[in-house]
């Protein structure tokens, strides 16, 4: 993904969270609406999420030291993590309290028309937000499915920017539900029953959004194209004649980091054996770009134990 696809998707996520979360309070202060306070900490959480974000972007940009010699690349996985914990947390769990208490506490809503007015413009919004995430992943995603493309992607903001958008989008969907509920029984019980809805929907979002950002923490492999054209770019047939075994690593979204031990023939002099793996870098690196960090080891192949 690229960095400006990326935080593209993030600045316009922002700018409609920020004008959202505005008009949730005030149609809260004058409805009552216990779907318009959840909704409102819903935007308030998802535009610190999206600040979040482009903290981490920043803040990966920074140069390699002697203490973290191979860069900063895994902050991105670090604050797309960090806004799995603040969705689950500020956005479901306050959510899940709240319609709780309109269920246990429930009163008539006042001035029904401010709730139903913002959230008709929050899906305008939203949806606008929800377009630009859509169109911005659409330049990367190639075949993949959605889901494919959410659990396999390496860089964490578009998968969150597009989670966070449906969860909104959705949960919109669902505080409309029940605002509207309300009405037209005249009982606040259903209001209740719709934040309770969102919350469980976010804290769900959350939990996917954990679940990715963890593996990538962890440390994921280049995926099975980028493994192959890797494999075939180190094997010249003529030096090197093979790979014994290979491990890759992402060191951030844009950074593979490849370790190989490469079979050459048993009578190469030491300078051909150099020559051969300064080539097979220049062939990785041409066939696969984000692969920045190579280490190859030659050695020569037994058939026995291999």
């Amino acid at each position: 993904m690229s960095a400006s696809g990326g935080t593209k998707a993030i600045v316009a996520a922002l700018g409609a969270n920020l004008a959202i979360a505005a008009a949730k309070f005030v149609a809260f202060a004058f409805s009552g609406s216990s779907s318009m306070l959840a909704e409102g900490v819903h935007s308030i959480a998802d535009s610190g999420n999206q600040g979040l974000l482009l903290l981490g972007g920043k803040k990966a940009k920074r140069e390699a030291t002697p203490q973290h010699p191979f860069g900063y690349g895994r902050e991105r996985y670090i604050y797309g993590f960090l806004v799995s914990i603040v969705l689950f947390t500020i956005g479901g769990v306050f959510a899940l309290y709240e319609g709780y208490e309109k269920i246990k506490h429930p009163h008539d809503l006042e001035n029904w028309y401010w709730p139903v007015g913002v959230l008709l413009f929050a899906i305008i919004a939203e949806g606008f937000s929800f377009r630009t995430a859509i169109k911005e992943s659409n330049e990367i995603r190639g075949q993949l499915t959605w889901s494919q493309f959410v659990r396999r992607a390496k860089a964490p903001e578009l998968p969150v920017v597009l989670l966070e958008d449906f969860g909104a989008l959705v949960g919109l969907v669902l505080a409309l539900g029940g605002v509207g509920l309300s009405l037209l029984t005249g009982n606040g019980v259903w209001d209740g029953i719709g934040t309770v809805c969102i919350g469980a929907l976010l804290v769900l979002i959350a939990l996917v959004l954990a679940a990715e950002t963890k593996s990538l923490l962890l440390g994921e492999a280049a995926d099975a194209d980028q493994v192959a054209r890797i494999r075939e770019a180190l094997v010249d047939g003529e030096t090197v004649t093979g790979v014994i075994h290979m491990r890759t690593l992402h060191l951030g979204p844009e950074e593979l980091l490849v370790a190989a031990k490469i079979a050459v023939q048993h009578d190469d002099t030491a300078a051909e054996v150099a020559r051969a793996i300064d080539e097979a870098e220049a062939r990785v690196r041409a066939a696969v770009p984000i692969a920045r960090v190579i280490y190859l080891e030659p050695d020569i192949l037994r058939t026995a134990s291999a």
